[in-house]
């Protein structure tokens, strides 16, 4: 990109089993990410899809505290276009969790999309 920036994804497709929607859980460790040192960084969409016959949550956790959640519809996908963004200074770490009902399991498939500047 000409502006500086980089673009970053944290994406992939995993297997779940749920712990409760009150207790989320990380999806797996690809899916963690650290702003590296003298940048900044901006998450501007989320596409999500679940295979499991119930709802699930997929949560944005930031500095190991929940910044933002993405309910995905039973057998459905999600595509939410972050219009409220916020920078992420260094060494803020993002990482991405799920919430399910109690037992159930199934895949997950997910795409953050950061601008690194």
């Amino acid at each position: 990109m000409t502006d500086g920036s980089s673009p970053r994804f944290l994406q992939g497709a995993f297997e779940f089993d749920g712990s409760g929607y009150d207790k989320p859980v990380p999806i797996d460790a690809a899916l963690r990410y650290v702003v590296p040192a003298g940048a900044t960084t901006q998450p501007v969409y989320f596409r999500g899809g679940n295979s499991s016959k119930q709802m699930i949550s997929v949560v944005l956790y930031r500095d190991g505290t929940p910044m933002r959640y993405f309910p995905i519809a039973a057998k459905g996908a999600t595509h939410v276009a972050l219009r409220v963004v916020e920078d992420l200074l260094a060494d803020t770490v993002l990482e991405l969790y799920v919430a399910a009902p109690e037992g159930v399991k199934g895949s997950v498939v997910v795409d953050l999309g950061l601008v690194e500047f």
